[in-house]
């Protein structure tokens, strides 16, 4: 996969509609790494959130976030924050607690003066069912992209 692969995806995230991003990809640990390149090469705040390891900045791996080893707190973290970031967010099989979906829910429907993108990687249908219209889904598999159709400023491009 070359690196503007990874640009072309982080590109699309950062113009979704909304805050609450469904990333659809078959390979998250490669995306991850392109991410990861993205965020060193250009200096932008992106954060992964896995459930061993907490909020962990991909600039600087050995930066993680204080307080925020739990999902709930590393939403709390997002929400609270008054800078650009994109927060890619490896959820948790089955469906969100009560508290962390709220949690989401509130995130998908704050607008900031900012760009803040919370990315969910894995999100099954269920958890996207839940969210409806409050997220917006971007797809990073290449293979498909390259000539499935997709909706752009109201219009159908290939």
């Amino acid at each position: 996969m070359d690196h503007n692969v990874g640009n072309d995806v982080f590109d699309r995230i950062l113009s979704a509609s909304g805050p609450l991003v469904a990333l659809k990809t078959h390979e998250p640990a490669l995306l991850i790494e392109q991410f990861r390149l993205v965020a060193r090469r250009t200096g932008q705040a992106v954060y992964l959130w896995r459930h061993a390891e907490g909020l962990v900045s991909l600039r600087d791996a050995q930066m993680k976030v204080p307080g925020c080893q739990r999902l709930g707190d590393a939403l709390r973290y997002i929400l609270q924050s008054l800078h650009f970031g994109v927060y890619l967010i490896d959820m948790p099989p089955g469906v969100p607690s009560a508290t962390d979906g709220a949690l989401l829910r509130q995130l998908s429907r704050t607008q900031t003066g900012h760009v803040r993108r919370a990315v969910l990687l894995g999100a099954g249908p269920t958890l996207l069912a839940t969210f409806e219209s409050d997220v917006s889904v971007v797809d990073a598999d290449w293979q498909a992209r390259s000539a499935a159709p997709r909706l752009r400023d109201g219009r159908w491009i290939v």
